[in-house]
Order: C-alpha cells, then structure tokens, then sequence
C-alpha cells in the first residue's frame, strides 16, 4: 500500500538564543508532529493534528512539521527514527510522537538526541524513571470523558445491552473501557431506575486502534455483530468512525440504534441524527505549554495526566477533556447528563503527576468501591477510592464486563 505521508516543508531553522537559554520571539520554531494515523480521520489523528495547528495559531512564530500514518499498514519500510531525523533537518527543537505506539522507538531517540525535547503522548517513561530528562509525556484523563459517554450510552439504550469497541487490549485501553461501564452503570441505576446489574457491557477488541485488513478485526463487521445481538448503543474506543457510520446506516433502515465516537470534537458530524455525543481530547493547550517552554528556555521535564476543565468543558483554550452532546440526545437526557458532569466535577483530581499520582484522597469519578477485577480480586471496598495509580495501570477489566482482559 502507498504510504500516505506528508511532512510540510519549513524554510529556516529557528536559532538558538545562548545569552537567554530561549528563543527570540519573532523568530520560527519549528515542532514536530508525528501521527499514527492520516490528519484528517476525525479522530485520534486529527485531534493531534489541530492541536498543532492551535499551537501555530497561539505562538508567535512557531510552525509545524508533521509526518501522518506512520504504522505497520500506511508505512511499513518508515521507523520513528527516520522521521525524527528528516524532522531535525528541518530544525525542528520539539517532537511530539502521538501513540503508545511510540513509546519504545522514543525512547531511543530521545536518548540519541539529547538536544531535541520529546514529548510521547500516553506514555510513562517520565513516570516510571526510564526517560531521559529531554522526554516528558502527556494524557488527557480520559477516564472522565469516558464516564460521561458511558452515562449517555445508558440513558438512551432500550434494550440494556452496550457493546464497546475496543483497540488493542494494554493499561489504557482497559481503564477506558472501565470507565464507560462505571459511568453507565450509575447513570442507568440513578436516572433510569433500573438495576446496575441488568445493564450490559460487551467488549470486543479489533487489535490495532484503526482497522488493518488482514491483521485486524473488522471495525464495520465487529459493530454489526454489536447490533445484531441486540445491543443498541455502540461505543468506540478506536480511533476512526466505523461504529457510528453503521449505527446511520442501521437508523437510515429503520433500527433504533445510537453510537458514541471517540477523541475529536467533530466525530458526529459522520451520522449526527445517531450521534449520543462525544468525548474529545482537546491537545492544543498543553501542547502550547510545551512549545513556550521549550522557546523561552524554561523546559522542565514533567509526566501530566490532565483532567477536563470542569467550570466549562467544552472550553478548548483551557480542557485537555471535552464532551458535546450529539442530536440524539433528546433535551431530558441532556440535563440528565449535566447533572452528571456536575457530580463528576466535585471529583475532579486536578492535574495528575509523578509527584501527586500517590497522594491521598485523588478520585476520578466514579473510581470508588465497591469494585473488582473480572477474577474477583478485589480493588476497592466500598467507599473507598481507587488510587490513580491503581487506575492507570489497570490490570483487568471490572467484574461484570463481558470481554478479554488480556490478549492471551
């Protein structure tokens, strides 16, 4: 298959200020931006993608280059390292690799370039101590979006039955798919009436975050199965759209059947009438952050779990978390759901970092006891809340899903 790549070509190299450690304020900076998937898939993607045009937008002279669809199916003969080194020659001084799919290949090139600053979107290299000082990492806490989606999805299904659509099976993927269950299972027991334990959450996993013909589980196929055993909301934990186009193509045939994407502000605009809503990683702030630093020679490493801007979270100057409610949502479900973002925002654990991830008293939603692993082993007593740590590295999913914990 073609790879289909694009780097944008950058005239002049911006140049280092020794007498303030920074760069002068009128002068290009080049980042990079390195995507897993194409820059216009509305979704993983595309969110990084119009991050780094916000950062152009918000920076007095910064500039983008980028390099799209670097994986096993799009570039196959392409490593990070290449990209990174065409990405140097054009001056770049910062490197964002938007994929936990990265994460090893940055590490070594960040260790190879010691001069350049990394940033590996997911990761936790600077976490764990294995990162050298010019590799940090950054995340959206997810977590809470993902509630809020879980919580639309059980408002509007009839049927009680949720199936998720998942990537691979890691950490992150598992607490994401956690998350929908809890937000669902509370919004169906507390706005619907019904018993928690009725409700039920199906996962399947297609095995890369977009679909791969011949190495993946078919996205399209996997929804339809979703349907056809009778679920009647769909939510996406992949990076494309294929569960909400079927979910339109269901409802353009007649079927009472809704869908929730994944990771861009636009992704409803795929079937809108079907659309429940969508949670968004919202980039560009923290990617600002980055660019600053690095240009006004103040770059500290750091590892961030951000959390949304609870006080307007549909804010993109300030969330690293959005939500916008889809057509379908009728006006009831919709003030059901602010209700519940309201309750989630007296939650909120604020930024998360190496240094608070272990501290006392930090919940994300709905992550308080009673709660198991699918074995039964216990990860909370009741009233007592899951620490961070714990959620991030997630070992299995919760007791009462139905679906794969691990890929063996």
């Amino acid at each position: 298959m073609a790879r289909r790549t694009a780097v944008v070509l950058i005239v002049a190299a911006a140049m280092l200020l020794a007498a303030t450690g920074g760069f002068a304020q009128d002068e290009e900076f080049v980042f990079g931006m390195v995507l897993v998937g194409p820059r216009n898939d509305h979704g993983w993607s595309e969110a990084h993608y119009t991050a780094g045009q916000y950062v152009e937008q918000q920076v007095p002279g910064a500039r983008m280059v980028f390099f799209e669809s670097l994986n096993p199916a799009d570039a196959p003969e392409t490593t990070l390292e290449q990209v990174v080194e065409e990405m140097l020659a054009e001056g770049a001084k910062v490197i964002f690799t938007t994929s936990d799919e990265f994460e090893e290949d940055t590490l070594f090139v960040a260790q190879k370039y010691p001069d350049t600053i990394f940033i590996n979107v997911s990761g936790d290299d600077a976490l764990t101590g294995e990162a050298p000082a010019n590799l940090s990492n950054i995340m959206g806490n997810m977590e809470l979006g993902k509630q809020i989606a879980g919580c639309a999805a059980a408002l509007a299904t009839e049927t009680g039955k949720l199936g998720y659509l998942g990537p691979l099976i890691n950490f992150e993927t598992r607490r994401l798919a956690a998350s929908v269950y809890l937000g669902a299972r509370y919004c169906y027991e507390h706005y619907r009436g019904g018993n928690p334990d009725d409700l039920s959450m199906t996962v399947t996993w297609i095995g890369f975050w977009f679909n791969i013909p011949g190495v993946t589980l078919d996205p399209t196929e996997e929804t339809q199965r979703f349907f056809d055993g009778g679920a009647d909301v769909v939510i996406s934990g992949i990076d494309t759209t294929e569960a909400l186009v079927v979910a339109g193509q269901r409802a353009a045939e007649g079927a009472k059947v809704w869908a929730i994407p994944y990771d861009y502000e636009g992704a409803c605009a795929g079937a809108p009438a079907v659309c429940l809503g969508v949670p968004y990683f919202n980039w560009g702030p923290a990617y600002v952050q980055v660019v600053e630093a690095v240009k006004n020679g103040t770059y500290e490493q750091f590892w961030h779990w951000n959390p949304p801007y609870f006080e307007d979270i549909s804010d993109n100057d300030k969330t690293a978390v959005g939500w916008v409610n889809g057509d379908a949502l009728t006006e009831e479900q919709a003030a059901q759901l602010d209700e519940f973002i309201a309750m989630l925002a007296e939650t909120d654990p604020g930024v998360l970092t190496a240094d608070n991830i272990d501290d006392e008293g930090k919940q994300i939603g709905l992550w308080v006891g009673p709660l198991a692993l699918q074995d039964g082993t216990v990860l909370a007593e009741e009233g007592e809340i899951v620490p961070p740590r714990s959620v991030w590295y997630l070992e299995q999913l919760l007791q009462g899903m139905t679906g794969d914990s691990s890929a063996q």
